[in-house]
């Protein structure tokens, strides 16, 4: 029997629960489609949910920007209660560390300015009046355990850091899009799971459905790929990234959970920290633990994955690395003989910036290259794919006349072009998780 709607959103991560979300309140009649049997239970799950707003990029600062006003009223932004319960935003504010690479954070700080982001300078006294455990050194730049270069003291300390208050992190990532499930249901919207989809279907051009494994046919004049990292399988099957100038690709990435130096209430007083000096990330975890992430230093491999469904899950080397580097910030910190944390994939683009854009086959729209820098920016990019397929479907032609977005509470308009499929590889980026 044949199903019809007016979308199909392929993937229930936290994207394409927002975009469902955004277009079920527009009164569209959408489906989500997943290979998992929940919500939110992919790299979506593995996200270190923080929410920050420096990013690379003015477009990039000023979407997070955005983002933090509805995560800061989620509740309100939902309009409904979840009984699984509401995921919890944790206001701890963002440290970020000045050194070499980032050039003391002036560019940073400028874009901040720009956007009128309350920020702070902290020296390293003021740093260790609230962060005891931390150490100045520079050891720029990052190096692998093996290299004998690893731990090399630079002749300067580190400068100090930007803190800025409109940041920290979502206490569960998973339950955050299952409130958006919630949400978008209460709305019409409707979720399939444990269904993989296996054929994309087109009539003159035109995107018109999808079959899922179990063969059952959807119909839709509407397909988005939010598939996360299997959005260039998704894309693949669709036959459209030869009309993509910018692709993505699967990257495995490894975090850690460290216990916290004994006597130092992490969990309590920590908050999300960025530190290129040493080329990691980290923030409070549950139980005074450190969760820490590589910034993908230049000494640290990619681990770029062919097959989604494919890849190892354990701990390896990579782990031991970011632990030994995370112990050069914190030097009390004990390092356990096994590690432990969470492996999983992000899905990457060309230049670590995400497309949100339409595609070559009519229909056919993208939100893809998110994992690993977006979880923050889900409510924005709900709402700007919302209003770029709502235009498009109308007949504008975004690759022409770009869509303008106001962001309503900075009263300033991005360009949606920044976003592009078509868009050269942006060069003011990080290229790396942090954006």
């Amino acid at each position: 029997m044949k199903k019809t709607y007016d979308a199909i959103i392929i993937g229930a991560g936290i994207i394409g629960c927002n975009i469902a979300f955004e277009l079920a309140k527009r009164g569209w009649k959408t489906i989500n489609i997943d290979k998992l049997s929940d919500a939110g239970q992919g790299s979506t799950a593995a996200s270190c949910a923080v929410i920050r707003v420096h990013y690379s990029t003015l477009d990039g600062t000023a979407m997070a920007y955005e983002s933090y006003f509805y995560w800061d009223d989620w509740a309100n932004y939902l309009e409904a209660e979840d009984p699984g319960g509401m995921a919890k935003f944790i206001k701890t504010g963002i440290m970020v560390l000045k050194c070499q690479v980032n050039e003391k954070l002036k560019k940073t700080m400028s874009l901040l300015d720009e956007l009128g982001i309350s920020y702070e300078e902290w020296d390293f006294t003021r740093i260790r009046n609230r962060f005891s455990i931390l150490d100045e050194t520079s050891y720029y730049p990052p190096q692998r355990p093996d290299d004998s270069a690893f731990g090399r003291k630079n002749k300067d300390a580190l400068p100090g850091a930007v803190y800025y208050p409109a940041g920290g992190f979502i206490s569960d990532p998973q339950l955050s899009t299952h409130n958006l499930q919630v949400a978008a249901e209460a709305y019409g919207a409707e979720f399939l799971f444990n269904s993989q989809v296996t054929a994309i279907h087109k009539e003159r051009h035109q995107v018109s459905g999808i079959t899922v494994a179990d063969g059952t046919r959807i119909n839709a004049p509407v397909v988005i790929n939010a598939a996360g990292p299997h959005s260039f399988v998704i894309n693949r099957l669709a036959g459209i990234e030869d009309g993509m100038k910018i692709k993505t690709r699967a990257l495995r990435h490894e975090v850690i959970h460290i216990p916290a130096p004994s006597g130092f209430d992490f969990e309590t007083v920590g908050c999300p920290s960025s530190d290129s000096d040493i080329g990691c990330y980290w923030r409070p975890e549950v139980g005074n633990h450190i969760l820490c992430g590589s910034e993908d230093p230049d000494c640290d491999p990619k681990d770029w994955i062919d097959d989604p469904d494919v890849f190892n899950r354990d701990m390896t080397e990579q782990a031991r690395a970011q632990a030994y580097r995370l112990a050069l910030r914190i030097p009390e910190i004990g390092i356990p003989r096994n590690i432990k944390g969470v492996v999983d994939l992000y899905d990457v683009t060309d230049d670590w910036i995400p497309i949100y854009d339409k595609s070559d086959l009519s229909g056919f729209y993208l939100a893809v290259g998110t994992s690993g820098n977006q979880y923050k920016n889900a409510p924005m990019v709900g709402k700007i794919m919302a209003e770029l397929i709502e235009q498009c479907q109308n007949g504008r032609d975004h690759d022409i006349d770009p869509i303008q977005f106001h962001l309503e509470h900075q009263n300033r308009t991005i360009n949606l072009a920044f976003y592009s499929r078509l868009r050269e590889i942006n060069t003011e980026s990080s290229f790396s998780v942090l954006g």
